[in-house]
């Protein structure tokens, strides 16, 4: 072994086995410095443990000191609220105001529902009584049923009919032509007047007329404007008066100075139409006819006997539902019923006498007091049309118009 080999062997050994100068002095410095942080590290741990502890105890303290705070509180809400008993029971009645106001609006809203449907109950229960006391109107339904979308047949309508004619009779037995006149010449006259006008009117203009032209002879050779004059009341007396003459005229020349008894030969004279045929054939001359006016045209509707609104085909509906002998009266009970009772804009359901028989009842006042307001003439306790009604008339009689009663008088 060499110099040099034997050297690098004793520094490797040294190596090896000792730790170099320098080594040794930083490992002395990193003990030092672990020991002294081992030393640090318990004084800082029970710090820590100090910082904690103080902080514990302010917290608890803290703690304590809000429960304190809060008891405190409490007690004097609980004093105030002895010392205010009216504040305490407020705030006891504070939940049990607002479930009464709950309560109450239910109640409320329940007694509407109630009195909603009382109201509808009571509606409904004087509905059934205005029917019944207006002669059995309770029928009224039935009848409804029996004219209603279903098609009714022939004989149902024919024997409806039958039973409508039949209970009018009974009330209106002593029905009649409303027009006063004593013979053909005279309620020939008097229809035609009757266009546009009431027959109390016609009736109340027609004895100063028939003194100063007692036949179709006088009539023809009346001075126009005279003649208007006598007939102004009735409206339209221009036209009205060249009918007159027309028809007067005719009589005179074309049928000796009487009134023809047939339809053909009365529509031909100049303002009569099939209406003024029928209601001079069947009341004076005995000649079966229906009177299609438009107190005639609006009931027979109503009773849905005929949807037509044209008066011949009326006419015609009606002459098949019934028997030839009964056409006369029963235009005249149905006329009276309409002017009377079954009016055109507020009929008088609550008092009909044939409610139980009418397919439209309900359409008019079915309140039998408010409905009691709406009849006329001799129904409604007020003088009829006529001032010279029939025996048989219940009613009272017409007064004349004012000023032409004397004129009449004296005429004659």
């Amino acid at each position: 072994m060499s110099e040099h080999q034997a050297a690098r062997s004793t520094t490797t050994g040294r190596t090896a086995k000792e730790p170099a100068p320098g080594a040794t002095a930083a490992r002395t410095a990193g003990s030092k410095k672990a020991a002294a942080s081992k030393k640090a590290t318990p004084e800082k741990a029970a710090a820590k443990r100090a910082a904690t502890q103080t902080a514990s105890t302010k917290s608890a303290a803290t703690k304590k000191a809000a429960t304190a705070k809060k008891a405190t509180a409490d007690k004097s809400i609980e004093k105030t609220a002895e010392k205010t008993p009216a504040t305490k029971a407020a705030a006891e009645k504070t939940p049990a105001t607002k479930k009464t106001a709950a309560k109450t609006t239910a109640k409320k809203t329940a007694a509407k529902k109630t009195a909603a449907t009382k109201t509808a109950a009571t509606k409904a229960a004087a509905k059934k009584t205005a029917a019944k006391g207006a002669a059995g109107a309770k029928k009224a339904t039935a009848a409804k049923q029996a004219a209603g979308t279903k098609p009714e047949s022939q004989e149902s309508k024919a024997e409806r009919a039958a039973r409508i004619n039949d209970a009018l009779a009974e009330v209106y037995y002593y029905a009649h032509p409303e027009l006063d006149f004593e013979n053909p010449f005279e309620l020939l006259v008097a229809t035609v007047l009757s266009a546009q006008t009431t027959d109390l009117r016609v009736n109340q203009t027609t004895p100063a007329l028939f003194a100063k032209y007692p036949t179709p002879e006088d009539m023809a050779a009346a001075d126009p404007e005279a003649l208007e004059e006598l007939i102004r009341p009735t409206g339209f007396f221009r036209s009205k008066a060249k009918s007159l003459l027309g028809l007067s005229a005719a009589l005179r020349d074309d049928f000796g100075g009487t009134v023809p008894g047939t339809v053909e030969e009365l529509v031909k004279l100049p303002g009569v139409g099939r209406k003024t045929a029928f209601v001079v054939l069947g009341n004076a001359f005995g000649v079966p006819g229906l009177t299609v006016d438009t107190h005639f045209g609006r009931l027979v509707r109503r009773w849905k006997l005929t949807e037509q609104t044209d008066a011949v085909k009326v006419e015609q509906e009606i002459d098949d539902l019934l028997p030839e002998s009964e056409w006369t009266m029963f235009s005249h009970r149905t006329i009276f019923h309409g002017r009377r009772i079954c009016h055109s804009r507020k009929p008088a359901c609550g008092v009909c006498p044939i409610a139980e028989l009418c397919p439209s009842y309900g359409e008019g006042e079915t309140d039998p007091e408010k409905a009691k307001k709406l009849l006329k003439y001799e129904m409604g306790g007020q003088p009829g049309q006529r001032l010279k009604p029939p025996a048989d008339y219940p009613g009272r009689p017409a007064p004349p118009l004012p000023g032409r009663d004397q004129a009449a008088g004296a005429a004659r």
